[in-house]
């Protein structure tokens, strides 16, 4: 039987149980439809999962379940102090008149998946952006234009500006143990461009397979895939990746200092593991130094690249301690793949020559250290502030993947795991369960957990999302 409410000034007929699809799937299509023919304008408060579910005799989770799906779509948004309501872009299937009748057209419209900003944002992988060196950059930018020769502004070295490539050098020689000279070093656009890259000279080389964590991102294991490379993930542990199932494979990609997303360092064993197998099979260690700058409660982990520069392609990124706009990373080769993968790359530079002048500049003016030395006390501090919540709010949920980096890994109880996304984004928070990173083949025993970032919200915010995660959180 339909049932309607109107205490909320609605008066909209419901009834979820008109398809044999089940409770939810009925209120959630019931309520999609509603949106679409405009019944429910735009705007309109919908009733708390409590009352609705009252009204229509149902389990409450089965209505909080039916909003979080039509959030995660677009239809609804979900505010806190707010309510949940009809979003205002929510696009009506278009009505037609037709004697006295109101009826939709012949062929509607289908529905237009729609992206809404969460309240909060705790998606890893992105720094504090309200904290990037505006003022600082701008300077360094000045300075750079004003000293670079004309011939900076040509189509340039393949490999990157000679500026930045020798600021690097000096760098990651003092600050990660890498062991590099300028002319072994290439500037990609980011992380995935360098893969990119990388990809394309193993599939010359005659490869197709490559090992990977079995954990990590999906968009690194696809683009090794469009190169034509199959990733095979290792085991993975407590120490890390086990490189122990290494065989023949033409390489491996790593993150030995802070493993993404499980936060683990490669256990020493393990890093001289992998570079013996390296020497001994003449295969390459990609490692990925994606946030090696930061860490907390533990000594500082050098590259592994330090440990056989010819066997070990080091790649690092300014997206993590500056901006993924920039779109600047590098990598250090072997010399004796510089010259493939600079053929690879194309016969000029294809990163913006003035962001590299700037970020030479900013780094060997010492600018860029003092910017990473107080972006770590300010990740520190909301590492701390979530700790602390969690050991009040959440004493029985598990942190772990917290000396370095800004993310952390919460545990949860068997089976919870796609619930609390859904309750999160319910409420308008943004992240990602651990299943997000696991690789379809991976080698480990499933966990359900949350992969919280700590980077992305604001100062200002960071108190409400806290908030906001723990009341999710079983």
């Amino acid at each position: 039987m339909a049932k309607s409410w109107a205490t909320f000034g609605v008066d909209l007929h419901l009834d979820p149980t008109a398809t044999s699809t089940g409770v939810r799937r009925g209120l959630t299509d019931a309520l999609r439809d509603a949106v679409r023919t405009g019944r429910l304008a735009p705007g309109t408060r919908l009733p708390s999962s409590r009352s609705l579910a009252a009204d229509l005799g149902i389990a409450r989770n089965t209505v909080a379940d039916a909003y979080a799906d039509l959030v995660a779509e677009g239809w609804l948004t979900a505010r806190q102090g707010s309510g949940t309501r009809v979003g205002m872009g929510a696009p009506p299937t278009p009505l037609r008149q037709w004697g006295s009748a109101v009826v939709p057209p012949t062929h509607p419209t289908p529905p237009r998946r729609l992206s809404s900003r969460p309240t909060y944002d705790l998606v890893p992988g992105t720094p504090d952006l309200a904290a990037f060196p505006r003022t600082e950059w701008l300077k360094a930018a000045r300075r750079a234009l004003t000293n670079a020769p004309y011939q900076a502004l040509g189509y340039g070295d393949p490999r990157g500006r000679v500026e930045l490539r020798t600021a690097l050098a000096a760098y990651l020689s003092r600050a990660r143990g890498v062991r590099a000279d300028p002319e072994h070093i290439l500037i990609s656009a980011g992380i995935s461009g360098g893969l990119r890259l990388l990809g394309a000279v193993l599939r010359a080389r005659g490869a197709h397979t490559i090992a990977v964590e079995s954990y990590g991102l999906a968009v690194h294991w696809q683009i090794l895939d469009e190169a034509g490379l199959r990733t095979r993930p290792l085991p993975f542990d407590e120490l890390g990746a086990n490189p122990g199932q290494l065989t023949d494979e033409p390489g491996v990609l790593l993150t030995p200092a802070h493993q993404f997303p499980m936060g683990v360092p490669l256990h020493h064993d393990r890093r001289s593991a992998v570079v013996d197998w390296a020497r001994r099979t003449g295969g390459l260690v990609l490692e990925d130094d994606y946030d090696g700058e930061f860490r907390y409660d533990r000594q500082p982990i050098g590259a592994l690249q330090g440990l056989d520069p010819n066997h070990v392609v080091y790649l690092g990124t300014a997206s993590k301690s500056l901006a993924p706009g920039l779109r600047l990373a590098w990598m250090v080769l072997p010399p004796s793949l510089m010259e493939e993968v600079a053929k690879a790359k194309g016969g000029t530079d294809t990163c913006g020559v003035l962001d590299q002048l700037t970020l030479a500049e900013f780094i060997t003016s010492g600018a860029y250290d003092r910017h990473v030395r107080a972006a770590r006390l300010r990740y520190r501090r909301r590492r701390d502030t979530l700790v602390e919540a969690l050991a009040q709010r959440a004493p029985d949920v598990h942190v772990t993947g917290i000396a370095a980096g800004f993310h952390a890994v919460l545990s949860l109880p068997p089976g919870t795991e796609q619930s609390v996304v859904q309750a999160a984004a319910w409420q308008g928070l943004a992240l990602h369960a651990l299943s997000f990173y696991r690789h379809e083949h991976a080698l480990v025993d499933p966990l359900d957990a949350l992969v919280v970032g700590y980077g992305t919200p604001p100062d200002h915010a960071w108190a409400g999302a806290v908030e906001a995660l723990c009341r999710v959180l079983p």
